[in-house]
């Protein structure tokens, strides 16, 4: 049989042998996404800016996991911070092949309502700070020569509107269409550069507005009628960052419970 028509074995998504970091790590999606990727045997650098959270998280994952993890102190809005974070990596032996590009910012005003400096806030986070993270992980691979798997985290928002959250979704939309632009990119550097849309789940950041009224309102626009769990991202977590997905570039996978194709009428 040819090794085309083989199916990936569950061999396939393991992680282990690589190194794996994640943004925006001192909580929510980000502290989840790290102890996925240390479950499946990647070793874990977490960055934030709250380094003392990220202390304590890091012993708790290594001690439940067994993988060797390290915390940073990386804030995405600063260049500086960026560099330094990666230089950091770089001293402790060996990059990253794996990014999860978590840290973003949302906001809740109407568009024509926000200043400027709520609109930088946005951008500078969710879109530049990609980039800043983006162009840093791949850079240091192609100073290694080593391959790997950026993972940016969009929003079913990219590809689609929503009341008071313009420009959240507009920065999205930039980081959807910057995975296309970085894959084109990177692709002959062997580094691949995919996407994750998530749709509604439940977090700290947004308890209040899910369990408010409106969002009762939203929850009943999801055709599956709930909000994701976070484990629910896993699978498209694991198939980017691993071997599994080896033949996928410049895609983006939207995990909303139907949410994006619901019809308008």
């Amino acid at each position: 049989m040819s090794s085309l028509a083989t199916p990936a074995s569950p061999s396939a998504f393991s992680l282990s042998g690589h190194r794996a970091l994640i943004t925006g790590a001192s909580g929510g999606l980000g502290a989840h996404f790290a102890k996925v990727l240390a479950q499946a045997g990647a070793d874990i650098v977490i960055a934030a800016r709250r380094k003392e959270k990220l202390d304590e998280q890091a012993e708790a994952i290594a001690a439940q996991y067994g993988q060797e993890v390290m915390a940073v102190s990386m804030d995405v809005t600063q260049s500086m911070s960026v560099q330094s974070a990666f230089a950091t990596i770089s001293e402790s032996g060996r990059p990253c092949d794996i990014i999860i590009n978590n840290s973003g910012v949302a906001h809740n005003s109407w568009m024509v309502d926000m200043d400027e400096a709520e609109w930088a806030k946005v951008m500078d986070t969710n879109v530049t700070g990609v980039w800043r993270v983006a162009s840093a992980a791949a850079n240091a691979l192609k100073t290694a020569h080593k391959p790997g798997s950026i993972i940016n985290i969009a929003s079913v928002l990219a590809s689609n509107t929503a009341l008071c959250a313009g420009g959240y979704a507009t920065s999205k939309a930039a980081v959807a269409h910057m995975t296309r632009s970085l894959a084109v990119e990177l692709t002959r550097s062997r580094i691949r550069v995919n996407a994750i849309a998530p749709g509604y789940f439940l977090s700290d950041i947004n308890r209040d507005y899910l369990e408010s009224d409106a969002g009762e309102k939203m929850r009943r626009r999801v055709p599956m009628q709930r909000f994701g769990d976070y484990h629910e991202l896993d699978g498209a977590l694991l198939l980017l960052a691993s071997d599994a997905g080896s033949y996928m570039t410049g895609t983006t996978i939207t995990v909303d419970g139907g949410h994006g194709i619901m019809p308008v009428a």
